[in-house]
C-alpha cells in the first residue's frame, strides 16, 4: 500500500538524496507505485521548487541538483521517536509523547520545500484520530509511559496485575515487547513466568488493570523472530476461538435483524446472514449464532426485545423467560416505588 502524497512526495526527496540517482521504474519498485505516479511525484517536486533533473541515456535517471539536501536536522532521540506518532496525537500524549511531537512537526514542516510545507500543513489538517470507541470514557493507565520507556530501553518491569480470574491480583516481572492500541484500549505484549505455564512466554496484559509497575535494572533481549504483528493477529484468532464456547438457535423478526449490528458482536451478525431460514411469510427468520455463555447471551438477546425469540438450548431460554419474568413482576401494573 503506498504512503499519502505528501509523504510519498517525501521518500522520493529522501530516495534521491540517499541515492544520487534513481530511475522513475526503480522510485515506482521501492515505494510500491505505478511508474506514471513516480513520473508524477517527481513533477511535482519540480513544481515545489526542488532541484530535480533527468540524466537520459543508458544508466540515466533522476538526480538532485549537486550540493541540494533538505534540512531534516536538529531533532534529538525524543523527537525522532515521536515522529512515528505525529499523526496520531492522542495515542502520542498517552505514551508521554506530545511535547515531542509538536516539536518534530514544527522542524519537519520547517525543512520542507515551500510547496511540499503547503501540502503537508493541509494533510495534517485533515485527519484526526478518535481511538476510544463510542459510549465509554478512555481508560486510566498511569503507567502507560513508563511501559513505552521500558519497551524502548528493553528493560523489565515488575507489577502488579488485576486480571478476571482468581486468584484476581497477581504480580510479575514483564520483559515487554511492544505496545498494541486496540479499539483505544491499550495492551502490553510481554514476556513472564506465570503460574499456569511455569516458564517465560509472550502474553498479552490490559495496561489499564496494572495497578503498579516498577522499571527494574534487568535488561532483556527481544527475540529476534518476534513480530508484533504477527503476534496480535494470532492472539485475534485464539480469542475469538476461546470466545464462543456454544450456540443458539434463535428467531429474528425483521426488524431484529435490522437492529443486530448495533446490539451484537459483528460475529453474530456473520452467523446470522450465513444460516438463516425464513420461517414464515412474515418475514422472521431462524438463524444459529455462537455464544459465550448463558448469561451473557441473555444479556445481549434482550437488547433485541420482542424481535427475538430463543428456540434453543433449553437453558438460555429459560434464562430469557425468568428474567422476562422478573421484569414483568417488578414493573407490573399498580407497582410503583414506596
Amino acid at each position: 500500500m503506498s504512503a499519502s502524497a505528501p509523504g510519498r512526495l517525501l521518500s522520493v526527496l529522501l530516495l534521491l538524496q540517499s541515492r544520487g540517482r534513481v530511475s522513475a521504474r526503480g522510485i515506482a519498485e521501492e515505494l510500491g507505485v505505478s511508474v506514471r505516479t513516480a513520473y508524477r511525484d517527481l513533477g511535482r517536486l519540480q513544481d515545489a521548487g526542488v532541484p530535480v533533473y533527468a540524466e537520459p541515456g543508458r544508466g540515466g535517471g533522476y538526480r538532485l541538483l549537486d550540493g541540494y539536501r533538505t534540512r531534516l536536522t536538529g531533532m534529538n532521540e525524543g523527537e525522532a521517536r515521536a515522529l512515528l506518532f505525529t499523526g496520531l496525537p492522542g495515542p502520542a500524549a498517552d505514551l508521554g509523547l506530545a511535547a515531542e511531537v509538536t516539536a518534530a512537526r514544527l522542524k519537519l514542516l520547517a525543512a520542507l520545500p515551500a510547496g511540499l510545507r503547503e501540502q503537508a500543513a493541509r494533510s495534517a489538517e485533515t485527519f484526526h484520530l478518535d481511538a476510544p470507541g463510542w459510549y465509554r470514557e478512555p481508560e486510566q493507565t498511569p503507567f502507560l509511559s513508563l511501559f513505552a520507556d521500558a519497551v524502548l530501553g528493553r528493560c523489565a518491569v515488575d507489577v502488579r496485575y488485576r486480571r478476571w480470574r482468581a486468584p484476581q491480583e497477581v504480580r510479575r516481572r514483564l520483559r515487554p515487547y511492544g505496545l498494541v492500541l486496540k479499539s483505544g484500549v491499550w495492551y502490553v505484549v510481554a514476556a513472564g513466568k506465570t503460574a499456569d505455564a511455569g516458564k517465560d512466554r509472550a502474553a498479552t496484559y490490559r495496561v489499564a488493570q496494572v495497578l503498579d509497575a516498577e522499571v527494574t535494572e534487568e535488561r532483556f533481549d527481544r527475540p529476534a523472530d518476534f513480530d508484533l504483528g504477527a503476534y496480535w493477529a494470532a492472539y485475534l484468532d485464539d480469542f475469538r476461538t476461546r470466545r464462543y464456547t456454544g450456540t443458539a438457535t434463535v428467531r429474528l423478526s425483521p426488524r431484529g435483524r435490522l437492529r443486530l449490528p448495533d446490539n451484537v458482536a459483528p460475529e453474530v451478525v456473520r452467523a446470522v446472514e450465513s444460516t438463516a431460514t425464513a420461517v414464515g411469510a412474515d418475514g422472521w427468520v431462524e438463524a444459529v449464532i455462537p455464544t459465550e455463555s448463558t448469561g451473557h447471551a441473555c444479556g445481549e438477546l434482550l437488547r433485541l426485545g420482542t424481535d427475538v425469540e430463543v428456540v434453543a438450548p433449553a437453558e438460555l431460554r429459560t434464562a430469557m423467560s425468568d428474567t422476562v419474568a422478573a421484569l414483568a413482576r417488578t414493573y407490573g401494573v399498580g407497582r410503583l416505588p414506596v
